[in-house]
């Protein structure tokens, strides 16, 4: 089975789903099968809710302050199950909640998802990837065709219910559209965290 929890950096971080409306030029998933200490993070079938808090029971939280909703695939694509372990891991172990997500949630759902988050998420990472349509869409490949518009309105919105909101990019981009990409963030009123590409 693959792993649910696993750690990388200092962080411990939720895989939850394998399910993901992209299909990123640069994902990791394209040439690896595993991040960290997980041996594999392929699950055969998404993990029940069940499963995912055995995990979290079966793993020592000692020294961590946060978990990271982060693998495979889109946590949010998993909502249910990744808003009642949320709930759990904060209750349980007082762990601070984040979300790394490519902020497309809301289309997916075809709902708003915002205000569900906010009961639980205390922080959001969204992957911005590139500073304009045309290129966001090359790079991230997303099932939606306004993906892009989308994604920037749902930062926006977190920006208003969830304490930290950061947008990323990875440091291969070229120079001038780093910068773009950082005056996007501004716009919008969120920060961005240039992240080294591995």
């Amino acid at each position: 089975m693959a792993d649910i929890l696993y750690t990388y950096k200092n962080q411990v971080y939720a895989n939850i789903t394998n399910l993901c409306d992209c299909r990123c030029r640069f994902c990791i998933r394209s040439h690896e099968d595993g991040v960290g200490d997980a041996e594999t993070l392929w699950h055969k079938a998404d993990p029940t809710l069940e499963e995912i808090i055995a995990a979290m029971d079966a793993f020592d939280f000692t020294g961590y302050t946060e978990l990271v909703y982060c693998g495979y695939g889109e946590p949010t694509c998993a909502l249910d199950n990744m808003i009642a372990s949320a709930k759990y891991a904060k209750e349980k172990y007082g762990v601070a909640i984040r979300v790394n997500t490519n902020g497309l949630g809301n289309l997916y759902h075809e709902r708003d998802i915002v205000p569900v988050l906010a009961e639980v998420v205390d922080s959001v990472s969204i992957s911005l990837n590139a500073p304009t349509k045309e290129a966001y869409m090359d790079v991230t490949r997303p099932k939606f065709e306004n993906a892009f518009e989308a994604m920037l309105d749902f930062a926006v919105e977190c920006k208003g219910v969830i304490p930290h909101v950061r947008m990323t990019i990875v440091d291969v981009l070229p120079e001038e559209d780093i910068q773009a990409s950082r005056e996007l963030a501004e716009s919008l009123g969120v920060d961005l965290k240039i992240r080294k590409f591995a």
